[in-house]
């Protein structure tokens, strides 16, 4: 019966700034935090939990693990989930992640992926997929004459969007968004487009990808939409569950596990107060599976509680 705080990884980005501390209250190590890997069991970064000073490795692999992760939970050597906090100061790269069919040989992961907007500003959007006609050889034509950002579909983005990105779907993040992203455990990015930014810390272009992107772009992925929650439920794809409560008048409700799945809570909007202790804005939980129900209570006025779990959860 255990509900963990977690400590993030945080990464330094080129497109990176301070909106997790002007937004979320956070301390930041920098002044181009991109990235908050608040859930991340990697070879290169661990997420601490903050009450006994334990890796998510360390718990992954522990005694007890199928208590605590579930019957659901899948056999794998690292926990196959990865979440993240994004803040796209300036805009990311155009870019891909190879699916399933193909990552083992071009030597990378698989990488699926959801974007929760937590906050953006005025006139932000995102890149994902293509404008209708742009086949592989007008993608490529555009590449060559500089003018591929005319091939990608645009969408203006909004708090409380969320948008789906299976592997091969090619996107970016524009700037003046801060996501929460949830996603398989992988860390292969191909770069297709950089917008001719140089690396201050390299005076140099960022290398690009552009026969590994070529491979693995859908180019039959045209114009997607944003996903539309059912209910409580936002997504459920073969490697995760994701749900968000919303909360109003300072309401309380109970929620819990049942034994098949941990549960990750991200307190998306506002203050609450779980199972007896006041939790801030902004912050990652990790309940255990067999921990049962609790009494979750929004502070505020209004409040948005995001919850991760495995797929066949609900």
């Amino acid at each position: 019966m255990t509900i963990y705080t977690l400590d993030p990884v945080y990464q330094d980005r080129i497109w990176g700034g301070q909106t997790m501390k002007t937004v979320l209250g956070r301390s930041l190590p920098g002044e181009r935090i991109g990235e908050a890997w608040e859930l991340c069991d990697r070879p290169e970064a661990q997420c601490t939990i903050r009450e006994n000073g334990k890796t998510l490795h360390e718990l992954w692999a522990g005694s007890g693990r199928e208590e605590f992760f579930g019957t659901l939970r899948p056999d794998s050597e690292r926990f196959p989930i990865l979440i993240k906090i994004l803040d796209a100061c300036d805009k990311l790269s155009l870019q891909v992640h190879p699916p399933e069919s193909m990552a083992a040989a071009m030597g990378g992961e698989p990488k699926t992926e959801l974007w929760y907007f937590l906050a953006v500003q005025p006139g932000a959007e995102i890149f994902a997929g293509l404008k209708p006609g742009v086949d592989r050889a007008a993608f490529e034509r555009a590449i060559q004459e500089k003018r591929l950002v005319e091939c990608f579909h645009r969408l203006p983005t909004a708090a409380g969007e969320v948008m789906f990105l299976p592997s091969g779907r090619v996107h970016a993040i524009g700037g003046g968004n801060l996501i929460l992203e949830v996603q398989q455990n992988s860390d292969t990015t191909y770069r297709v487009h950089d917008f001719d930014r140089i690396d201050a810390k390299t005076g140099k272009p960022r290398g690009l990808h552009i026969e590994e992107s070529l491979k693995c772009i859908r180019f039959d992925d045209v114009e997607p939409a944003f996903t539309q929650p059912h209910g409580e439920s936002i997504l459920e794809c073969r490697y995760f569950r994701i749900d968000r409560s919303l909360f109003f008048e300072k309401e309380s409700r109970m929620l819990g596990t049942d034994g098949r799945s941990f549960l990750y809570l991200f307190t998306a909007k506002g203050r609450f107060r779980i199972a007896g202790r006041e939790v801030a804005e902004g912050t990652s939980l990790l309940v255990g599976a067999d921990h049962g129900e609790m009494e979750v209570e929004c502070l505020e006025n209004e409040g948005h509680l995001i919850r991760v779990g495995w797929p066949g959860s609900s």
